[in-house]
């Protein structure tokens, strides 16, 4: 019968989202229960980070399975150092502390999608000699800095565009739109305004949504997932006539973060404001925003 009765690990959160980014330190515990005096052989924590991509195409003789992997990281800190003697621990509750760094690398977010998933683990190793080695392990959620570039993330944005109208009607149709940031949260709400002049016969409504795009790679192959994730409708504009849309969109709360810095996988997302013309080709305005966790913009 096994000695080991309890084992279990525990880590400090540093933040109300639980998410960690490169450089952080992970504070943590140990709990080991023995019920009677234990010879161990080395007592290991670790942090791994993996990711890997795989989905079929065709069926039959043409059906193909195309995957990739790799590994992030793998970072140790030795709690029990192995040497040529059993380290011997005696019965009881041992309680052991240990802090562990992220490397200051540009790692990719935390992933979990239908072809592919990015995972980052801390684990606990117990080693003993003729036995098999007893392992804790909790899943960690990441998300990397440079999510919060600068150039990319600050202040609002703009754009606008024109289209004629020609079937079934004649005029112009146009659109200026804004929003009002380019980096959003989880829960968080986006503002959106639209000003439209319709010179053309047809009513014509505003109307906004919120597309991901998701692409997995594997060697030299890709599959594309686009989704819808949400849609409003604005006001309608009667025909020559002009008018003002508006819309409080907010971003869906299990919603994954961008991701943009890994090779196999990417995950981008953009607001859509365009006007639903019947029986003709939409004008839209797109808008590229960043979803990172609402910590990293309370920074």
């Amino acid at each position: 019968m096994s000695p080991i009765k309890e084992f279990s690990i525990s880590y400090e959160a540093l933040n109300k989202q639980d998410i960690f980014t490169n450089g952080d330190t992970i504070s943590g515990q140990l709990t080991l229960t023995l019920s009677k005096e234990t010879k161990v052989k080395s007592l290991v924590v670790k942090i791994t980070g993996e990711g890997s991509v795989r989905w079929a195409h065709g069926v039959g003789d043409d059906r193909r399975i195309y995957r990739d992997h790799k590994r992030y990281i793998k970072v140790k800190e030795y709690l029990i150092k192995e040497d040529s003697k059993d380290n011997v621990l005696p019965e009881g509750v041992h309680h052991l502390q240990f802090n562990i760094q992220i490397p200051q690398e540009d790692l990719p977010s935390s992933f979990k999608g239908n072809h592919g998933k990015i995972v980052y683990t801390l684990q606990a190793k117990l080693s003993r000699k003729w036995h098999m080695a007893s392992t804790v392990e909790k899943e960690l959620n990441f998300a990397p800095k440079s999510l919060l570039q600068s150039e990319e993330v600050s202040g609002a944005q703009a754009g606008s565009v024109s289209k004629d109208v020609r079937v079934f009607s004649k005029g112009e149709v146009q659109m200026s739109a804004t929003i009002d940031r380019k980096a959003c949260s989880p829960g968080e709400t986006v503002s959106i305004g639209a000003r439209i002049n319709n010179s053309s016969s047809k009513e014509v409504k505003a109307k906004f949504s919120l597309e991901q795009r998701t692409v997995y790679h594997a060697r030299a192959i890709r599959k594309v997932v686009e989704l819808s994730l949400c849609k409003m409708d604005g006001d309608t504009i009667g025909p020559n006539s002009e008018g003002t849309a508006s819309c409080q969109l907010m971003i869906p709360e299990d919603i994954v973060h961008t991701l943009h810095n890994c090779e196999m996988i990417s995950v981008t997302y953009t607001i859509k404001v365009y006007v639903d013309i019947s029986f003709s080709i939409d004008p839209e305005v797109l808008f590229p925003v960043v979803v990172v966790p609402s910590c990293f913009l309370a920074r």
